[in-house]
């Protein structure tokens, strides 16, 4: 190859080399605003996140909560029947399980016994007193004619006409009866005051009969617990436990009975997430039992102590050596479980969306930082 060729290539060359040095000089210039652009767009996008963000608390650590009952009755016998099955869906005031109920019948009929012999011991009280009345008034004469004699007597004996064994007679006489009147006057007081101080007192006004009424009632009280019904609406379980001619001790279990209707959710969300939350605020329940359904509840309350401070052994800080720990505050979140929904039962998972309502500015940025 002629050298004259090979200048001409190499020229070609340069010339196609020389456009490009200015689109680098450019890209090389734009670079720092490409760079600080992409930063400032970050930072406002993420200054946008956050200020849109901060009104929903999201609490997974959840559980549905409901009513439960050991059932029991306050009367001791012999289990004489058993209505329902273990998983039957129960009515508020069904019959769950029956005692016998002979004992308690035969003491309620001893306590009505007794309660219209009170009765007729009220009645025998006021004639009684009134037979006293009637004493004490005769005896009253008695002594008002002892008194004259015995005044008659203290004028002739001075005179002689009377002897003196008369005139003492008539004076121990005289004071015989005025104690007999005495003591039946206060034989009289007493059957008074039995009668309450009122001699045309009702027989079902008295202490006395009060006494055996309250026994009647308290007989038939004891009757009525040997059937024992649902106080609510629920769903039995462990009822085989509790089987016919078993002896059920008062106040002992018998079976289960948990709601089917008055549920709710006990979340227990950190205390740096509960700024903003506060009873009333609308909240969304996911159950993770059913997934895609959405129950619609809200915030009833927000415990006044972290779940801490109810253990057994709550931590102490004596030693000094402190190490600070994030607690949880338990809140109750309540909802209504319609017609046409799923079963929920007690202790499934949860999680739990709270709306806040509050919208971030940015002074709570700047009161974070400072």
């Amino acid at each position: 190859m002629s050298q004259a060729t090979t200048a001409q290539r190499v020229g070609a060359e340069d010339i196609a080399v020389r456009p490009a040095a200015p689109a680098r000089s450019r890209a090389r210039a734009l670079r720092p605003f490409l760079m600080i652009g992409g930063i400032v767009i970050v930072a406002i996008g993420a200054g946008a996140m956050w200020l849109a963000g901060g009104r929903y608390v999201s609490v997974s650590d959840s559980y549905i909560q409901a009513d439960k009952l050991a059932v029991s009755t306050d009367v001791s016998g012999i289990v004489q029947q058993v209505d329902v099955h273990e998983g039957q869906a129960v009515a508020k005031g069904q019959v769950l399980f029956r005692i016998d109920p002979s004992q308690f019948q035969i003491a309620l009929d001893g306590a009505k016994a007794s309660l219209a012999q009170t009765e007729l011991d009220v009645e025998a009280l006021k004639r009684d007193y009134q037979r006293m009345l009637s004493d004490t008034a005769v005896k009253q004469a008695e002594t008002q004619n002892d008194q004259i004699t015995f005044n008659r007597y203290s004028a002739l004996v001075r005179g002689g006409s009377v002897t003196r064994s008369a005139y003492d007679a008539a004076r121990f006489k005289l004071m015989a009866d005025q104690s007999q009147l005495k003591s039946l006057q206060d034989q009289a007081k007493v059957q008074l005051a039995r009668l309450a101080g009122n001699a045309n007192i009702a027989a079902d006004q008295t202490p006395q009969y009060l006494a055996a009424q309250a026994k009647v009632n308290e007989a038939a009280r004891q009757l009525r617990h040997t059937v024992v019904r649902a106080p609510f609406a629920g769903v039995v379980t462990h009822v085989s436990s509790l089987q016919p001619g078993q002896y059920l001790a008062a106040s002992t279990a018998a079976f289960g009975l948990v709601s089917n209707t008055d549920v709710w959710v006990t979340a227990h969300p950190k205390e740096t997430v509960l700024t903003w939350v506060k009873p009333g605020d609308k909240a969304n329940v996911r159950v993770d039992t059913y997934p895609g359904r959405v129950w619609h509840g809200t915030v009833q309350s927000i415990s006044p102590a972290a779940g801490s401070e109810f253990s057994i052994l709550p931590a102490q800080n004596s030693s000094g050596n402190w190490v600070k720990v994030v607690q949880r505050i338990p809140l109750r979140v309540v909802f209504r479980n319609a017609a046409g929904d799923p079963p929920l039962r007690a202790g499934m998972t949860t999680e739990v969306s709270i709306d806040t309502g509050h919208k971030r500015t940015l002074s709570d940025l700047f009161s974070g930082l400072f």
